[in-house]
């Protein structure tokens, strides 16, 4: 169903940087880890909601076979997209590239998180691989389309844990949320928020955090990470597995830096905050006014 897609697309090593040349598109330098720390876990999101549509992923877009025509057809959200795929797919230090037939434009991409090393390396994406990269992608989505740092947590789809440090919790302390399910299949995607959160707060991201069941669709919020998800050892920061609608599967838990969080009557009228006559997040007069 996925195809050899990451071989279509090019192996990382196989083309020198200093070989891609000066007309090498250079697709969205935030695609990149953003960490001044020494873990690969650290990323940056930025994915729109947009950019996970059901229509953006479709079974054909991510065929060997369909890849050329889904890209031409979703030149807008494309390249975008493809950039998180290989990002949460492919190990760091690797890159895939890809030139459009249609236009001539190369395209480069960096690996990170590796959650999928089957797939990376040519093979048909697994299910596990399908779920592990489907979560990292549903964590990346952002409802304001800003690159926000956070602390990307849990295991590949061998089982192997994504390296964090002492260092990362700490000035990533913020819990947020866990994201499950498989795009590949159209089974959905889900998220459920991964600490207490109220009508008063307000996020950055907001796809994690939020009360609302439809604010980051085709993301479905449904609640919280302690109905759904468990963890392998209770002392590791990050849920192993979720299950949902009778199945089970792995998940990616997300930490953000206090700043990200706004509660109405902080004494700040935040982009995400709304005037009005209330205490809430969508009528908070102590911070926007009445």
């Amino acid at each position: 169903m996925t195809g050899a897609l990451l071989a279509l697309v090019g192996c990382g090593g196989a083309m020198p940087e200093d070989a891609l040349g000066a007309d090498l598109a250079s697709v969205d330098q935030a695609q990149q880890v953003a960490n001044g720390l020494s873990t690969n876990g650290l990323s940056t999101n930025g994915l729109s909601t947009n950019g996970l549509s059901t229509n953006g992923l479709s079974t054909n877009g991510l065929s060997t076979n369909g890849f050329n025509d889904w890209f031409a057809q979703n030149a807008d959200t494309a390249p975008t997209l493809m950039a998180y795929i290989v990002k949460c797919a492919v190990p760091a230090g690797q890159t895939r590239t890809f030139q459009s037939p249609t236009t001539g434009v190369k395209y480069t991409w960096q690996g990170s998180l590796g959650l999928a090393p089957g797939w990376a390396s040519g093979i048909p994406a697994t299910v596990p691989e399908q779920q592990a990269v489907s979560a990292c992608l549903a964590a990346h989505a952002n409802k304001y389309g800003l690159h926000i740092a956070l602390s990307v947590l849990g295991r590949t789809a061998e089982g192997a844990a994504v390296p964090y440090s002492a260092e990362e919790l700490s000035q990533f302390s913020a819990k947020e949320a866990c994201f499950f399910g498989n795009l590949f299949t159209n089974e959905g995607l889900f998220a459920a928020r991964d600490r207490d959160f109220s009508t008063a707060e307000s996020s950055t991201r907001a796809c994690g955090l939020t009360l609302n069941a439809n604010t980051c669709a085709p993301i479905t919020n449904i609640g919280s990470c302690a109905q759904f998800c468990t963890k392998g050892d209770p002392s590791q920061p990050y849920y192993t597995q979720c299950t949902y609608n009778g199945k089970t599967y792995p998940a990616i838990t997300t930490r953000v830096q206090p700043t990200e969080l706004f509660r109405c009557g902080d004494g700040v009228c935040q982009f995400t905050e709304h005037a009005g006559s209330g205490t809430t997040a969508d009528s908070c007069r102590a911070d926007c006014g009445a």
